[in-house]
């Protein structure tokens, strides 16, 4: 064991120098991107999930996919990665949703697994130390795995990478083989494949591998009919990963409840093209365009749908050519590895072709359809079998081309490095990214979509909006998300031509819930009550966790009692943590005067969000209207308590409004006052939202004060407002 630890101190100390280099390689070319936003991705999976922002327990995450969703719901993405999950809920934790810290680990996590990459082609490959370094400064720097790293979701690519060397190295590297050194690598196979699903063809990289290392004692056992045990012991290794494999195989389609994820055709769509060969064709190019897309990263999307590939629908279209290399190139690769099996001297271009093909076969379409047409980050593991490859390739010429390999070299690196942080500022907003995809892949129906998205945001270019649009329309005919969109841009000013748009969305996805409950809208504007309630009962049925459709329906039917009530406890089975969603619970039973139960209801809320301001407000009337005016005061006083002590350098609408209501009270109760005086006036320091909670605080002053003499105090208040409106509904 001694020996052991001194060999792993002795390699790590010999290749310092290799290791440092590609770390601070890999930390340098990503440091601009420290300074991007929530991007893409990252708001579904990180801003608005649950499971990220800590009010859904940790169990729940095993539960989830995500995205936040629960595996068992139809709606479900099946993308289970709950180690990726976790390490956004750390993030969270630590530092909150500040993208600084999110981005660091990324790019942290990036280098680290640029050297265990190194490692690898250093250790197991057996490549010469500067070709090694080589090949780790490639990954470091190459384009491609930009996504995977200025876009934080692309951790899940990073920390299955990572895993997924861990494991191979523990199976492979002699100078960390120890006791259980196997279960150790299926402990890291499995962590890979809960980063990411990918991560669990490790093991058979770590199977294939092994064989071709043990096929002399395997090939003489076959001949003489009898085990060895070097033979042995390869069936033993064997039997134990082919056992791992299908347990975690069998554990993957538990967790997905026997169900595969339900995708639009255009999100792929040879996938959905009825014609086989148009298909077979089409899924064969695509391999091709993902090896060029790693040879010459010069165009890079973070969106390759709708149309941005064109289907190769016959046998005479030109791509079929570069089809037709690549297969050959990998006939040739397989050739040289088998020719070369009794002399073990092929293991660079055996190692290099299983990174490659392995891990890229879950996204390659042969095994199963994948929701996608090319997604750049799913190649950051089998860019490491390319590098390597190429890597291999210049030790081999440079006994005779060593100038020109070296210019090459610095020059592919100093390319590599400069494009890659140029596709780092692509990736610091929102704008940046669509409007730098869009220029790259303008005949793309959803960079004009997302673009007009932004635009319509933006409220001064709906013009602009309108007319992408039209030109996603134009490129993608039956664009379901589009017509939608564009009726909620046109519902403001036209609503008829908003209900056109919603119908039309609905005829090509009828299953577009964001279109049922924006016509659901339409028609209560037009009061056709009815249609509204028929249109949000089909989006409940299109995706039964719509929470607004809920609370919409629950304005409509305000009559019978049961049934609002039973639409509201369904919000509250859905997101039982939510103090809005409380709130309007509470509202509605003050309303229909149920006062203990509201009351029971806003405190829940603010237990769970003690500063939560609809509720206090609400919970305030409802012990007006109750005649609980010490139990107010009680109430009132202890909330400014806490809301002092959190108070740090400026006082907030609740604070201050509290203070008013306190000092009134304590003047009252002396005698000092018989009611709010006219002139009294709120600081013009405070925020204009203060005014609704004051509102309350002054009727509560004196009990005879009453609401309407509040209201007058307030009417020649300096800071007198608009009110303010509940926030609507917006898909």
């Amino acid at each position: 064991m001694v020996a052991k630890i001194n060999l792993q101190f002795k390699t790590m100390k010999s290749f310092y120098r290799e290791y440092t280099t590609v770390f601070v390689t890999a930390l340098s070319v990503y440091l601009n991107s420290l300074n991007g936003d929530f991007v893409h991705d990252d708001l579904p999976a990180i801003v608005r999930n649950q499971d990220v922002l800590g009010t859904s327990s940790v169990s729940q995450i095993l539960l989830n996919d995500f995205w936040g969703t629960p595996m068992s719901h139809a709606t479900s993405h099946k993308s289970y990665r709950p180690l990726t999950v976790l390490s956004f809920r750390a993030n969270n934790f630590v530092s909150g949703l500040q993208p600084l810290w999110f981005h660091a680990s990324n790019v942290v996590l990036h280098a680290i697994a640029s050297v265990l990459f190194t490692r690898l082609v250093l250790v197991v490959v057996g490549l010469e130390q500067r070709y090694a370094m080589l090949a780790g400064l490639l990954f470091a720097t190459h384009p491609v795995h930009t996504e995977a790293v200025a876009g934080i979701v692309g951790r899940a690519d990073i920390l299955a990478c990572i895993f997924f060397l861990l494991s191979f190295l523990t199976y492979h590297d002699v100078s960390w083989k120890c006791r259980g050194h196997m279960v150790i690598s299926f402990i890291m196979a499995l962590c890979a494949m809960l980063a990411k699903e990918t991560g669990v063809t490790v093991l058979l990289v770590n199977l294939l591998y092994d064989a071709y290392v043990c096929w002399h004692p395997i090939k003489r056992a076959t001949i003489e009919l009898k085990w060895n045990e070097d033979a042995l012991q390869f069936s033993r290794r064997a039997s134990k990963v082919l056992l791992v494999i299908c347990v975690l195989l069998l554990y993957r389609l538990i967790i997905m409840h026997g169900s595969l994820p339900s995708f639009l055709p255009q999100d792929n769509p040879a996938a959905a093209n009825p014609c086989p060969q148009t298909r077979l064709l089409t899924f064969c190019y695509l391999a091709v365009f993902n090896v060029w897309l790693l040879l010459c990263p010069s165009h890079l999307s973070h969106d390759w749908q709708f149309g941005s590939i064109p289907l190769v629908t016959s046998l005479g279209d030109v791509r079929n050519f570069a089809t037709c290399l690549l297969f050959v190139s990998c006939f040739c690769v397989v050739y040289k590895s088998v020719a070369d099996l009794e002399h073990h001297r092929s293991a660079p271009l055996v190692i290099g072709g299983l990174l490659v093909a392995i891990p890229f076969l879950p996204a390659s379409n042969l095994l199963f359809t994948v929701g996608f047409v090319v997604a750049e980050r799913i190649l950051y593991i089998p860019s490491m079998g390319l590098i390597l490859l190429l890597a291999y390739g210049a030790q081999i010429l440079h006994s005779r081309r060593r100038k020109l390999l070296i210019f090459a070299s610095y020059f592919l690196l100093v390319i590599f490095s400069v494009k890659t942080i140029s596709r780092n500022y692509d990736w610091s907003s929102r704008q940046s990214l669509i409007k730098a995809d869009l220029r790259t892949l303008p005949h793309n129906a959803k960079m004009h979509y997302n673009w007009a998205n932004y635009l319509r945001e933006d409220g001064s270019k709906d013009a602009l909006a309108e007319h992408h649009y039209f030109e996603a329309l134009r490129l993608w005919p039956a664009y379901s998300s589009a017509y939608n969109n564009l009726g909620t841009m046109l519902m403001q000013h036209s609503v008829y031509e908003a209900e056109t748009y919603f119908l039309k969305a609905i005829s090509y996805n009828p299953n577009h819930s964001n279109a049922y409950f924006n016509l659901g809208q339409v028609y209560r504007k037009l009061n056709r009550t009815q249609e509204a309630i028929e249109a949000l009962e089909k989006c409940i049925a299109s995706n039964r966790n719509y929470v607004p459709a809920y609370l919409l329906l629950a304005k409509l039917c305000s009559k019978p009692f049961h049934l609002t009530d039973r639409l509201y406890n369904v919000v509250l089975r859905i997101h039982p943590s939510s103090p809005d969603h409380l709130a309007y619970y509470a509202d509605w039973l003050r309303s229909q005067y149920r006062y203990q139960r509201a009351t029971k209801i806003y405190e829940k809320s603010l237990g769970i969000d003690f500063r939560h301001r609809d509720s206090i407000l609400g919970l305030a009337q409802s012990l007006r209207l109750q005649g609980q005016m010490a139990r107010l005061h009680q109430l009132i006083l202890r909330w400014q308590v806490i809301l002092n002590k959190r108070a740090h350098h400026s006082k907030g609408p609740l604070v201050y409004s509290g203070d008013l209501y306190i000092t009134r009270w304590d003047e009252y109760k002396q005698g000092q006052i018989t009611s709010i005086p006219a002139e009294t006036r709120l600081s013009s320091s405070s925020n204009s939202r203060i005014i609704p909670c004051a509102k309350v605080m002054c009727a509560m002053a004196t009990p005879g004060i009453g609401q309407q003499k509040a209201n007058m105090v307030l009417q020649h208040s300096a800071l007198r407002q608009p009110a303010i409106q509940v926030s609507q509904w917006h898909c």
